[in-house]
């Protein structure tokens, strides 16, 4: 067992129960941001593994034990994380360390029966947080099939605030357009964050020039996000249905939003037994018991002519096979699950439109919870999200106590480079800032960067 000793700028003592594709994300970015991991597997072999490549300690044994925790170092530990494949010992894992210790604890709980519950049994079992992967899928698809153009949309200030990514066209009026001149075509408060040119991103300034083929994220308030796409001529005729294949959990929670707000959903599954089921737990949905990679039955269930197309099968290559069909024989808006990220720079250049990966989005939440963790004191992360294949973060702070940058104009400010001030949330009234603008005790602040690792809003200056 290994004592920790703490001092101002350790990192972080943290339990990881269960090994599998969250997991090793989760070793992965945690043990680059320098927090100390010790893993809990079943699995001797997979132990090895990671021995050989983390610089991390292991524990072979069952994550729920009393015994084992003692061994990994519960009693001083600041976080478990539990992410095995059962819902029932996340719970457990959890519950064993929160009464052992004094840590906090997260349990990823995938059942849709848990999730319903997951207020109560957060508040009863002491966790600091329950996450659910396939949920979170599911609220990202909602969101980009809500807005047409957009490749990804990440809320920020409780969903007052949308980053949206949007693909430049041909023939756009944006192209050769400097960032500067465009408000003077568009009335709309907002702001171009970022753009990804020929697989180089960039922060850009107000001088940075546009060109058709670009991947910009774009930052508005919500409400105001649809009016600035439409001005600038992007395409915003509303999706009214979608295609699902597979019948999982992603594709029962994606389902039961996309009916709430009016779609029609149809879902080909190829288990007889799960569409019964789905058949009950969606009665408004249309239920096909078929196989979603047979190109006749697609035809049948007219890929050609829905709006919107999401592949949900368990096996990443049959997604992306059938999304490049979709593209070749409709205009259907397609988003992709992809749930391994090894080849994630030739998936970007596939050209699958929007894709999402449920092991990141699990990862991201945890991460920001980490690092809220770490500097609880000043300005706290509230969220956290990656964009352009992991090389751009954008960070929502809470900020506390933070004179160095408080009650000062931003121009004034010595800021990193690679950085931009996107939105300030002031009480409820979002806004894009200037230069004259200030922080201010008790604003939610988002911005952009290329650098990693940001815990505190006084990481953004020099």
């Amino acid at each position: 067992m290994r004592t920790i000793i703490p001092h101002e700028n350790r990192g972080l003592n943290i339990i990881i129960a269960g090994c599998g594709k969250v997991g090793i994300t989760l070793i992965d970015q945690l043990s680059k941001e320098g927090h100390y991991i010790t893993v809990i597997d079943k699995n001797p072999t997979k132990l090895q593994t990671l021995s050989n490549n983390y610089d991390v300690m292991t524990v072979c044994g069952n994550g729920a034990s009393y015994s084992v925790q003692r061994e990994a170092g519960i009693e001083s530990a600041d976080l478990i994380i539990a992410v095995t494949d059962s819902d029932e010992l996340n719970l457990l894992c959890c519950t064993v360390a929160s009464r052992s210790g004094k840590c906090s604890a997260i349990a990823r709980v995938r059942t849709p029966d848990y999730s319903i519950e997951a207020n109560y049994l957060k508040n009863r079992l002491g966790l600091a947080r329950i996450i659910n992967p396939e949920l979170e899928a599911a609220n990202e698809v909602t969101r980009i099939l809500s807005l047409p153009t957009a490749l990804d949309v990440t809320p920020f200030a409780h969903g007052q605030v949308e980053m949206v990514k949007i693909k430049i066209p041909e023939n756009s009026f944006l192209d050769n357009m400097e960032i500067q001149n465009i408000s003077k075509n568009i009335s709309t408060d907002f702001l171009i964050s970022a753009v990804e040119r020929n697989g180089e991103v960039f922060i850009p300034s107000g001088s940075f020039i546009l060109k058709s083929g670009d991947i910009m994220s774009v930052v508005a308030a919500r409400r105001d996000i649809l009016s600035t796409i439409k001005k600038m001529n992007f395409k915003s005729t509303p999706i009214k249905n979608t295609l699902i294949i597979g019948g999982g959990k992603v594709a029962y929670y994606l389902a039961k939003q996309l009916l709430n707000i009016g779609f029609d959903v149809k879902i080909i599954e190829q288990d007889r037994e799960r569409c019964e089921e789905l058949s009950i737990l969606l009665p408004k949905a249309i239920i096909i018991n078929g196989d979603g990679t047979d190109e006749d039955l697609l035809k049948e269930e007219g890929i050609h002519n829905c709006d919107s197309f999401v592949p949900l099968t368990g096996i990443d290559e049959e997604n992306i096979m059938l999304t490049l069909y979709a593209s070749k024989v409709s205009n259907a808006k397609a988003v992709t699950k992809i749930n391994r990220i090894n080849f994630t720079n030739v998936i970007a250049g596939l050209d699958l439109g929007s894709v999402v990966y449920p092991r990141f989005l699990t990862s991201e939440a945890i991460i920001a919870y980490v690092r809220a963790m770490k500097n609880s004191m000043n300005s706290g992360i509230e969220t956290l999200s990656h964009l352009f294949n992991q090389r751009v973060e954008a960070i929502e702070f809470k900020i506390k106590e933070a004179p160095a940058v408080t009650n000062i104009p931003l121009i004034d400010l010595k800021l990193k480079n690679n950085l931009l001030i996107c939105v300030i949330n002031r009480n409820g009234r979002v806004f894009i800032p200037s230069g004259q603008d200030c922080f201010m005790d008790g604003d939610s602040v988002v911005l952009v960067t290329t650098h990693r690792g940001f815990n505190d809003i006084n990481d953004i200056l020099k």
